[in-house]
């Protein structure tokens, strides 16, 4: 019977090994775009709102009380963020240099420091782009402030979202967004249906290096 197992130096590796190399990476990209702690225990969510409550959200008591209500019914699964912001159209100030700047620039400052720990956490935008005209419908809302842009961000948990809002090491960073806004308005989305997610990209990627490099070692 012939020999099973990995091949050894010098042998040509079987398509099988190439296979299960790629089911392996994607297993553990799922294993860290997926996480799996489980919901907020209500131990973590005083911790965490304790922490905002030291900060300028204590003068908010209705958004406090929003936020404890969606952490509360956490699932333990990923959602998605929907953001509306409209941008001055005059300079602001940079929060450190006090210099008057475009405030995209200045947002620029935030989002290049909240983007790589939000993909630390397997967090990324889902969906970015600039408004097209106003209101095409509107009743039972406040007139339209004129947004600049739409953006969705993706967080893999209530957790990862809680972890990214009450750093201390990121708490810096949330001067620029506070001075280049001058509207905004953030609510949570369920995941509903997405259909072509990382889930998706990444197999197809792994499963397209998989065959070209059945490919190329079959012709070694």
């Amino acid at each position: 019977m012939p020999e099973s197992g990995p091949p050894r130096a010098g042998e040509a590796m079987s398509p099988l090994w190439i296979w299960i190399g790629a089911v392996a990476l994607y297993a553990l990209f799922s294993l860290w775009y997926v996480g799996g702690s489980g919901p907020l225990t209500p131990a973590e969510i005083d911790r965490y709102l304790a922490r905002l409550e030291d900060g300028p959200e204590r003068r908010d008591p209705d958004r406090l009380a929003t936020l404890r209500k969606f952490l509360e019914q956490d699932d333990g699964r990923e959602f998605f963020m929907a953001n509306l912001a409209r941008l001055p159209d005059e300079p602001v100030a940079d929060p450190t240099t006090g210099e008057f700047r475009p405030a995209g620039d200045v947002l620029r400052e935030y989002t290049g420091r909240f983007l790589p720990s939000l993909f630390r956490r397997a967090g990324h935008p889902a969906f970015f782009g600039r408004t097209a005209g106003g209101y095409v419908e509107q009743w039972g809302v406040a007139p339209d402030p004129g947004w600049s842009f739409v953006g969705i961000i993706r967080y893999r948990s209530r957790r990862d979202m809680m972890e990214l809002a009450t750093s201390p090491a990121f708490a810096p960073a949330h001067a620029y967004k506070l001075v280049s806004m001058s509207n905004t308005l953030a609510f949570p989305t369920s995941p509903g249906r997405v259909f072509l997610g990382p889930r998706v990209w990444v197999a197809l990627v792994l499963g397209l290096l998989a065959a070209l490099t059945q490919i190329l070692v079959g012709r070694g």
